[in-house]
């Protein structure tokens, strides 16, 4: 007990800056649980089409997430050093290199859609995917633009204006679906493609209702002052924002990456497998946004100590977050484990896609305690602008195990569905040790490694 009473602060600290992440980031598996049930009530096929499309954009959209989350932590430093102007020229640099990123992961999810009968999918579902997969390719700029803003007020500490606009955004998006999907109001009835032209409009809001907040808004004062001062391009900013960002954005496009070739060998089963997949996809990311928002409170946090240069309590702020991430993930797979049965019925009436999201709901348990860790030591890593390693173990990890394991187990061992998701357990476990080990390899070389607080913070 009284190990855990010198992390009293820091849970407390945590919790506060990381439930606003957090609640973000619930509205958006809100709105994908509303986008799924409601395409998925309209149609089973488009339920299937939106699988197929939303994990490849996941791709895209996580990569730009990931490839944003560089300016966190030097937000955070720059906070801590009272640099408000720098922090202000810093977010334009932000904008412009995001811009830029944008439109080549556009130009990239482009050349698939061109392509996209390489990948063999079921041709009953391509008059469904095309428009909808058309629609997303637009939402990926205003999403860009919409991450500098968030991570830079991340930094700052101010994490609940960005809760409020995104969730906001999907009360917009919620309503329009309901308007656009059904025909409802004296629309016309649109089906997957009214989902896609909601999502697109909520995303463009959540863009300028930012910016409108951050021109007119004294608490951003300072910071824009620096913002109209600042070069657009001021090559050592971007060269520190492309440093930290490309290997985030890489470690978490990997994942998706690999989630993604997954919907691929999905579709060779069938849009039965193809549905299940989606349904289970929906569930595992309500247990990823809620790691996330501890995580990411962890990350600014040691961003922001180690402005100051105190390790003794970037030790704490991340053990802290470990204990906190644990229990989280053991209620998870309490919830996953009693509503494995039944959470299928909130998506389809289908019995047979109804029973594939039971049998994936086993590999769900399995991986959370794994997912959890891997999260957390990411983003304190992030938090330390120790970025590089945590890619090439994240490549090895999600190429080198879960889906080679998943198609030997899947096709090889013909287990089918569930074999496909076999190798999750063990990627994400041995990505989360092997991060875990990276965090306290650099603890120990920090000048303050020797310090008597170590030995109660260092478990």
């Amino acid at each position: 007990m009284s190990i855990f009473s010198n992390y009293r602060e820091h849970y407390r600290d945590t919790i506060q800056l990381g439930i606003p992440i957090m609640m973000g980031q619930l509205g958006i598996i809100i709105v994908n649980f509303a986008d799924n049930i409601m395409v998925g009530h309209h149609s089973t096929q488009e339920l299937a089409a939106a699988s197929f499309v939303n994990n490849f954009f996941n791709l895209a959209f996580i990569c730009g997430m990931g490839f944003s989350y560089g300016l966190t932590p030097i937000i955070g430093g720059l906070v801590a050093n009272k640099q408000y102007n720098n922090a202000g020229e810093m977010l334009k640099n932000s904008l412009f290199i995001n811009f830029l990123f944008g439109l080549l992961l556009s130009f990239g999810m482009l050349l698939l859609l061109l392509r996209i009968d390489l990948l063999n999918q079921p041709e009953e579902l391509m008059p469904y995917i095309i428009p909808y997969y058309i629609l997303q390719l637009f939402s990926i700029i205003f999403t860009m633009l919409f991450n500098a803003f968030k991570q830079f007020s991340d930094g700052t500490t101010d994490t609940i204006t960005p809760m409020w606009i995104m969730l906001g955004a999907n009360v917009l998006n919620i309503i329009g679906n309901y308007i656009l999907i059904y025909g409802n109001f004296g629309a016309p009835e649109l089906g997957l493609m009214g989902a896609g032209i909601s999502t697109l409009f909520s995303r463009i809001a959540t863009l300028l209702v930012f910016w409108y907040l951050f021109v007119s808004k004294d608490k951003y004062k300072n910071y824009y002052t620096g913002f109209k001062q600042g070069k657009i391009f001021n090559k050592l900013n971007i060269r520190k924002l492309i440093h930290l960002g490309l290997p985030v954005g890489l470690q978490m496009g990997v994942e998706t990456a690999s989630f993604s070739l997954s919907v691929v060998m999905m579709g060779w089963l069938g849009y039965i497998a193809l549905a299940g997949h989606q349904i289970a996809c929906v569930i595992t990311t309500l247990g990823f946004m809620v790691y996330y928002g501890i995580a990411a409170a962890v990350a600014i946090r040691i961003s922001r100590y180690r402005g100051i240069g105190n390790w003794t309590e970037i030790r704490k702020a991340g053990y802290a977050g470990l204990h906190i991430i644990t229990a989280i993930a053991l209620l998870v797979i309490c919830i996953i484990f009693v509503t494995r049965n039944y959470i299928g019925y909130l998506f389809t009436t289908e019995e047979e896609v109804i029973s594939i999201v039971s049998l994936l709901c086993i590999s769900l348990m399995l991986y959370q305690l794994g997912d959890g860790l891997q999260i957390l030591f990411a983003n304190a890593l992030r938090g330390l602008s120790d970025v590089k390693y945590m890619a090439w173990a994240a490549c090895f990890c999600h190429f080198g195990l879960a889906l080679p394991i998943g198609y030997f187990c899947g096709f090889t061992l013909e287990w089918g569905a569930l074999g496909i998701w076999c190798g999750y357990p063990v990627s994400l476990t041995t990505l989360g040790i092997l991060l875990w080990r990276r965090f306290h390899f650099i603890l120990n070389r920090s000048p303050q490694n020797n310090s008597p607080q170590k030995a109660t913070t260092g478990n």
